[in-house]
């Protein structure tokens, strides 16, 4: 998937709050070896060297339009592309940290588990992934699918989302993890700009569906689903744009 970082970063601070009530969570003081996991463009990355500044750090992702970023940002860490789906290292990890990634890749039953595999005994895998796909934002998404010629193309793509149930991840690593914690916070994210919401999910959820599409077809679902989400999100008498956004968090023990 083709990410543009400058339209990622364009919400810089409601994206980086959960990543800051993850790492805030994790129980260890000096790790020696921190991955971070699908680190996109590195802005999480520092505060993770912030906390643990004697750690081997390295941020991993299969975006190079994002590591370029990252490496530019963060010109003193380290940072690997990576296709997560693939990833095989040879070695445990005190900590793997992930922000807002894992929702991209499918096959969680799998994948979850493995990176449990992958922490080192009394480490921590700490998790946050976007749960917000009941919301207008996300479903109207839907509706523009419906509603289009380009509905046998992404159909398939708006239904391979993998994220599940809170309670169906405590039973996948239950089991497994020596600890486990889970929880979901739904974050009152206040926006500025004209139809903000729609330019906040074009640097995100929107992403997966606009790439597939030609030129012509993904100027025309853009603005068919610009239409909708104002009317779904208007502004606040004072000009700010309300847009609450769930989010799941998990923080296995190994």
């Amino acid at each position: 998937m083709a990410w543009n970082p400058s339209q990622y970063l364009a919400f810089a601070g409601p994206r980086m709050q959960p990543a800051i009530d993850l790492l805030n969570r994790i129980p260890q003081e000096t790790p020696g070896s921190v991955i971070d996991l699908g680190c996109g463009p590195g802005n999480i990355t520092p505060l993770l060297r912030q906390r643990w500044q004697d750690a081997d750090i390295i941020g991993l992702d299969n975006s190079d339009t994002m590591l370029e970023r990252a490496r530019t940002a963060c010109p003193d860490e380290t940072f690997d592309h990576c296709d997560i789906t693939a990833w095989q290292p040879d070695r445990q990890y005190d900590v793997i940290f992930s922000n807002a990634a894992l929702q991209w890749v499918t096959g969680h039953d799998t994948l979850f588990p493995h990176l449990l595999d992958l922490v080192a005994p009394g480490g921590t895998l700490a998790i946050q992934i976007p749960r917000n796909t009941d919301a207008p934002s996300h479903r109207l998404i839907g509706d523009v699918i419906e509603g289009g010629p380009w509905r046998d193309l992404l159909a398939p793509i708006r239904d391979a989302i993998p994220t599940q149930e809170p309670a169906w991840y405590r039973n996948l690593l239950s089991t497994t993890a020596q600890s486990l914690d889970i929880w979901e916070t739904e974050y009152m994210q206040v926006l500025d700009g004209d139809n903000p919401v729609a330019e906040y999910t074009k640097g995100s959820q929107l992403t997966r569906f606009l790439e597939p599409l030609d030129e012509a077809a993904r100027g025309e679902f853009e603005s068919r689903y610009r239409d909708l989400v104002i009317k779904a999100y208007p502004p606040e008498s004072d000009g700010k744009t309300l847009f609450p956004f769930r989010r799941l968090f998990i923080l296995a023990n190994a």
